[in-house]
């Protein structure tokens, strides 16, 4: 699996891609490949604010259901409204394919991220490979 070097992640498996002020929110390759065929998404609402760390949403599987946490803080600006017709884009494409755009309050929340490097080798930790 790849990871993009431009990217932050975090412990609980979503990417943050920092532009400008910006912040754009996904689930990592290796969170979609685990969770299974993604069939549902539920994302917060335009102009609520998150906390860094805190749930503002989830993704179901046919597998499970799992909340997704946020890699920072900010208001919410955009959710990405194609994933209520083919949530299943994220299994083709969790690099690409992002779930929610924040302005973020402090860009400095991605320096309690892990690098693409750091993130692997949690994975490699956590699942033995």
């Amino acid at each position: 699996m790849s990871y993009p070097e431009k990217y932050k992640y975090a412990k609980s498996h979503e990417w943050l891609n920092i532009d400008g002020e910006t912040g754009i929110v996904g689930i990592t390759d290796y969170a979609q490949s685990s969770l299974g065929d993604i069939v549902f998404v539920e994302l917060p609402k335009v102009g609520q604010q998150i906390e860094a760390g805190s749930t503002f949403g989830s993704v179901e599987s046919v597998k499970a259901v799992s909340d997704l946490y946020s890699p920072a803080t900010g208001t919410v600006t955009e959710i990405n409204e194609a994933l209520n017709s083919a949530p299943e884009t994220i299994n083709t494409a969790a690099n690409d394919t992002w779930l929610i755009k924040l302005t973020l309050t402090n860009t400095d929340d991605a320096n309690a991220l892990l690098s693409a490097t750091d993130y692997e080798k949690f994975v490699s930790e956590e699942t033995g490979h």
